[in-house]
């Protein structure tokens, strides 16, 4: 059997592999896998690392995955971040309350002892030292619009992009340049993949995709490429009107999330860039924790169908904290079927 680096790197080059890379995202779920309260997951990277290894061991994961939550790097510019014990964490208020803030905002080191960005770095470090080149290893950045959503509040970003837009692409450019010194960050510890979120961008449309979120991608995968390492764009929701834009950003992996046709976005950016790969995008709701061992294995299936030969296995989004253990096994199963 081979080792999942030589698995992903195989059929990132459309050729034969022995079971489809399965590259679900696991968060919550990796925590509750081995007891361990989220807040212990959130801000320890040895728990981290303890559930990735236990989880990918299970349920025949293919990366060992250093994301968590979205306020690594809004913690470290010096927002105040609550962890309940065993829940999300929580940003109650924006740093920028006020556009005035942005002269004062600080550039975080993603080094600098203690910090938030350090844990994931560290843990970085401990996946690299343990699965010795077998397994891809993820970092993970929020994109520069994501970053700033979280900076400032979701719905005052929102109003700022029409009311101040010269004021979001300051906030933006300093945002990027933290991101990348944090994606460099985790390459230079380890990292072969860096995941890059920008949920938000699904909210704004073609013409605010390609103004606010697309060129800060772009500088961002082209840190990561540089540094060595593969760049995956995950962008939550329902980003349909978004596919051929994303296909410019520099990533080599694309999740969609299962709002998206599948078979159409693939036609879609196929006719831009044939070697992207494709990830995801049955239902991780519906489908993974609601559905039966029956119903996983044919959206599995039907999302192989139409993925293309370089198609990589992964819900929409995260796989839910309580998903039936039997219902990943499926997963597991049909993924190692022969075909193509």
């Amino acid at each position: 059997m081979a080792a999942s680096a030589e698995r992903l790197s195989a059929r990132l080059k459309g050729e034969a592999v022995d079971c489809i890379p399965n590259m679900s995202l696991v968060m919550q779920f990796a925590a509750q896998h081995i007891g361990a309260p989220l807040s212990h997951y959130y801000q320890d990277y040895n728990v981290l690392c303890e559930s990735n290894f236990a989880v990918a061991e299970t349920y025949g994961l293919d990366t060992l995955d250093a994301i968590s939550d979205p306020y690594r790097e809004t913690a470290d510019f010096g927002a105040v971040i609550f962890f309940p014990e065993d829940d999300l964490p929580l940003c109650r208020e924006p740093l920028l309350k006020d556009p005035a803030d942005l002269k004062n905002l600080p550039s975080p080191d993603p080094l600098a002892p203690g910090s938030r960005m350090r844990d994931r770095v560290d843990a970085i470090r401990l996946f690299r030292e343990r699965a010795g080149g077998q397994m891809p290893i993820q970092g993970w950045v929020e994109g520069a619009l994501a970053e700033a959503a979280t900076l400032r509040g979701v719905m005052p970003l929102l109003y700022d992009l029409y009311d101040r837009p010269d004021w979001v692409e300051k906030l933006l450019e300093h945002c990027v340049e933290v991101e990348i010194a944090f994606a460099v960050a985790q390459v230079e510890a380890g990292a072969t993949i860096i995941g890059l979120g920008d949920a938000i961008a699904s909210q704004i449309g073609p013409r605010g995709y390609r103004r606010f979120a697309l060129p800060y991608e772009q500088r961002i995968f082209e840190a990561v490429q540089k540094a060595g390492a593969i760049g995956r764009l995950h962008i939550c929701g329902n980003t349909t009107p978004l596919v051929e834009d994303m296909a410019y950003s520099g990533a080599q992996i694309i999740d969609l999330d299962w709002m998206v046709d599948l078979e159409s976005a693939r036609r879609r950016i196929e006719a831009i860039n044939p070697a992207l790969a494709l990830c995801g995008n049955f239902d991780p709701v519906a489908i993974l924790y609601q559905g039966t061992p029956d119903d996983v294995k044919e959206a599995a299936r039907r999302c192989r169908a139409v993925g293309g030969p370089n198609w990589l296995a992964a819900p929409g989004c995260e796989v839910p904290r309580y998903t039936a253990p039997e219902n990943m096994f499926a997963l597991r199963e049909v993924l190692c079927e022969t075909g193509p």
